[in-house]
């Protein structure tokens, strides 16, 4: 009785060598597998990078309201301040967009917020909200977790985006409220986007005084010193683009 041949090793290799001559295929060489992960497969940091920022931008369309879900940035200064935010968000500091009554700050303000989740940040966590809404939870009954529950909410959160600050009634309450939130993410180093109808600082006149209102006097001394160190303040100009009439389809 023969003995039996050993699987594998030569002997299988021997048998795939006829299967493929007698298929004219001898002449066939082998060489290296490439195994280089492609952007498609994981392992490869386009692939997780694209996946971080498939997660984070359905947490932003979340956090967006309808209207400004095709938000960009198209102002140059905001599309700056979002490619450092999302680089080193401790670094980035505060994002202030000012202008008069329709010049697109909201949609900008969303647009640096879609910018940060499109490039695949590690964490991406925001919150969204107007200044009146705001304090709105803050005031006593506004909230079922207290007011402290909401302000460390709001303080601790990598990301916020407070809109229209300066159209809310003015009290020693709203500017202290104001003040606390502000001044706890200049010092833990985290940005905040606001928009704003009002100039940080107003120009002044020939005497020295302000010419309009302005957030310094509005919100205190105090708060307008922390955004003038700690923020890069763009100023959008133009018409009421929500009184521009509608193209045709």
């Amino acid at each position: 009785m023969n003995d039996p041949q050993p699987i594998g090793g030569a002997n299988l290799l021997n048998r795939f060598r006829h299967i493929l001559a007698a298929r004219g295929l001898s002449d066939i060489e082998t060489g290296p597998t490439d195994t280089t992960p492609t952007p498609n497969d994981p392992g490869h940091p386009d692939y997780h990078r694209n996946q971080r920022a498939a997660f984070a931008l359905a947490r932003w369309e979340a956090a967006t309201p309808y209207r400004y879900r095709t938000a960009i940035p198209t102002h140059p200064g905001i599309t700056a301040w979002a490619d450092h935010a999302a680089t080193d968000i401790r670094d980035a500091g505060f994002l202030v967009l000012t202008g008069t009554i329709g010049t697109g700050k909201t949609h900008q303000a969303y647009g640096a917020l879609r910018a940060i989740a499109a490039s695949g940040p590690a964490r991406y966590e925001l919150i969204t909200t107007t200044a009146p809404d705001m304090y709105g939870r803050l005031r006593p009954g506004g909230s079922d977790k207290g007011m402290e529950h909401e302000l460390r909410r709001l303080a601790a959160v990598p990301l916020l985006l407070l809109d229209d600050l300066g159209t809310e009634k003015l009290s020693e309450w709203t500017e202290e409220a104001t003040y606390r939130l502000l001044n706890e993410r200049y010092n833990q180093c985290l940005p905040i986007i606001v928009t704003t109808n009002l100039p940080v600082r107003a120009p002044l006149d020939d005497r020295g005084q302000p010419i309009g209102p302005d957030l310094a006097a509005r919100l205190g001394e105090r708060l307008a010193s922390r955004l003038s160190q700690a923020a890069t303040v763009v100023t959008l100009t133009g018409p009421d683009l929500r009184r521009q009439p509608r193209s045709a389809a």
